[in-house]
């Protein structure tokens, strides 16, 4: 078994991800479809996610694929939060993922008092109201909600309309002046496909996630899912009996990427470093147990604040060096101190903010 350095490893991981080694990807569904779903808690940040790792796309165009083309969709998917996945992947999505939510967040429904009966009705008033109404605003399934007794305060409507969502009967449509608005699914992409199902589509996720975030192991894979880590080691066992894994140690941990990866092993490292200004709550950020790879553990607190914040970070070369925050269209970025020595640094960190000005500018 190979053992790697954490340069590999990060070498490794930001190319399978479009934020390194000088890789990006064509088009958004295709960055999407390859990352397996953008975090989403907020659209905007989100979208820059897609937009640091794509070739010359605009957010006009993360618009244009979500409320025009839909080959992009927004819903609660992965860990049950907050995800735009392409809309190839949403239904098997769903049908993997949302049991095991909806079952994880049943004891919180009692605390609220949403019982069966309750939540039964408001999934009508919802389906009802979004099938007489068109695009629906949380502020006004809210009021529909509050006919049935559902206060308009608190945290009861939100669980009855991600309840919904899990369900695979709305997702996000068209946003309404800088409004989220939801839709019936069934009517917003009625040609969405099925998918696999069952420990297959496990399997598939799995692999998805290899290509994307490897070298990794079961318990990354589980963190960033939500899915057991038995379920995760079940799928590592089923992708190594076919041939598929290439073992790797990564600090003295068994890891995994995929085996058709293995000539990225010794890829030389570009002439200047890669700069990609990443959202608060990127993939990077989450998609692995620990961040001891991506933040220096001295600034550990600039990236992850505490309360389950993790803020936008300058990565170079798969290592946050900084933070940075929007202003005025462009990036305002503080490095950490002491400055890294790198050279071509400076004008890295041009290239990638004229890129986030680019991607933000309104036609």
């Amino acid at each position: 078994m190979r053992a790697l350095n954490d340069d590999q490893v990060r070498a490794l991981r930001t190319r399978g991800q479009g934020i390194g080694g000088g890789v990006t990807f064509g088009t958004a569904a295709e960055t999407v479809e390859r990352v397996v779903g953008i975090q989403a808690q907020d659209a905007r940040p989100a979208a820059v996610g897609i937009g640091v790792r794509t070739r010359g796309i605009t957010a006009a165009d993360v618009r244009l694929a979500l409320e025009e083309d839909r080959t992009l969709a927004r819903g609660w998917f992965l860990r049950g939060t907050l995800h735009i996945v392409t809309t190839a992947d949403l239904r098997w999505l769903l049908a993997l993922l949302g049991p095991r939510f909806l079952r994880l967040s049943a004891r919180r429904h009692r605390e609220l008092g949403l019982d069966e009966a309750l939540c039964d009705r408001a999934e009508t008033v919802i389906t009802d109201t979004l099938a007489a109404r068109g695009p629906s605003t949380r502020e006004e399934l809210t009021d529909r909600l509050a006919v049935i007794g559902v206060p308009k305060r608190g945290q009861e409507a939100f669980h009855l309309i991600r309840r919904a969502a899990l369900r695979g009967l709305i997702c996000h449509g068209p946003s309404r002046n800088g409004a989220a608005t939801a839709v019936l699914l069934a009517d917003w992409l009625p040609d969405a496909p099925e998918g696999p199902t069952g420990e297959s589509a496990v399997t598939e996720l799995a692999r998805r996630y290899l290509r994307a975030y490897g070298p990794a192991a079961p318990e990354d894979f589980a963190g960033w899912s939500g899915l057991p880590v038995t379920a995760a080691r079940r799928a590592w066992r089923t992708l190594d009996a076919s041939g598929e894994l290439l073992h790797v140690r990564v600090r003295e941990q068994d890891c995994a990427l995929p085996a058709d990866r293995a000539d990225e092993l010794d890829l030389a490292p570009l002439p200047a470093p890669d700069v990609r200004l990443l959202p608060g709550y990127d993939n990077y950020l989450v998609g692995y147990r620990s961040s001891a790879l991506s933040v220096p553990a001295a600034h550990a607190k600039r990236i992850r604040p505490g309360g389950g914040q993790i803020h936008a970070a300058v990565l170079v070369d798969g290592l946050a060096r900084g933070t940075w925050s929007p202003r005025h269209g462009r990036a305002d970025i503080t490095l950490f101190d002491p400055p890294p020595a790198v050279p071509g640094l400076a004008d890295s960190i041009a290239t990638a903010d004229d890129d986030l000005a680019r991607f933000l500018r309104t036609p």
